[in-house]
């Protein structure tokens, strides 16, 4: 092997050793959650936006008192943190928490935990995909809608600017999250250009509830 081979060699494993958070694998193709997302928006999505927040992130804790924290440590205390390190905390552990809940399997279907959690706070399912449907609609600009468990155990939407969410410090509605859509535009763009509507009601069609369900009894169990 040359000198520089070497030397490239070395610096890709000190790039690797240095890096603190790295991104997962897709849990599926890119293609897989078609025609509801498409094969696009997904690669871009993925290999671009959330693979730029966690190389930034990087960057951004590297030599800050952040550099030895977990996730949850950074989004539990970005008040005392750079905007760099808040905003691509955020970007890269919501990107991780949306692949999560979509799935291309058919038919998934909430726990009988979490209907039940879900008929008390919002009647039913129907009625609280319209509640997230409309918040998200009402979002401002670039964000995300969120199903999380407050702070007394109950289910709760809210939404939050940028890539905020609820874990943070600074966030106004605090609790743990359960489902989440991204409502950035380029997360819908390429298909659905400014028809967001169009875009949560396709969404519906992806949702891995078995995933969602788990979120809720780790919620749970956090709050015990």
């Amino acid at each position: 092997m040359k000198k520089h081979q070497i030397l490239s060699v070395l610096l890709l494993l000190c790039m690797t050793m240095s890096a603190q958070f790295t991104q997962k694998p897709l849990p599926y193709a890119y293609n897989s959650l078609e025609p509801f997302i498409d094969a696009q928006t997904m690669e871009i999505h993925y290999s671009k936006h959330h693979a730029a927040y966690v190389k930034n992130l990087n960057a951004a804790i590297a030599g800050s008192s952040a550099e030895k924290m977990s996730m949850e440590q950074i989004l539990a205390a970005v008040f005392k943190l750079s905007p760099a390190i808040r905003n691509n905390a955020g970007g890269h552990y919501n990107h991780e928490f949306f692949w999560s809940v979509l799935t291309p399997e058919k038919n998934t279907k909430p726990s009988s935990d979490l209907q039940k959690a879900i008929q008390e706070s919002f009647t039913s399912l129907d009625a609280l995909k319209e509640k997230i449907n409309q918040a998200a609609i009402s979002r401002f600009g670039s964000g995300w809608v969120w199903l999380y468990v407050n702070q007394q155990g109950k289910l709760e939407i809210c939404t939050t600017p940028n890539q905020d969410n609820p874990l943070m410090d600074i966030a106004e509605n605090k609790g743990t999250p359960v489902f989440a859509i991204d409502v950035w535009e380029h997360a819908y763009y390429l298909k659905y250009q400014n028809k967001r509507p169009d875009y949560l009601n396709a969404i519906w069609n992806v949702v891995n509830w078995n995933q969602v369900s788990a979120n809720y009894a780790a919620a749970l169990k956090k709050k015990k």
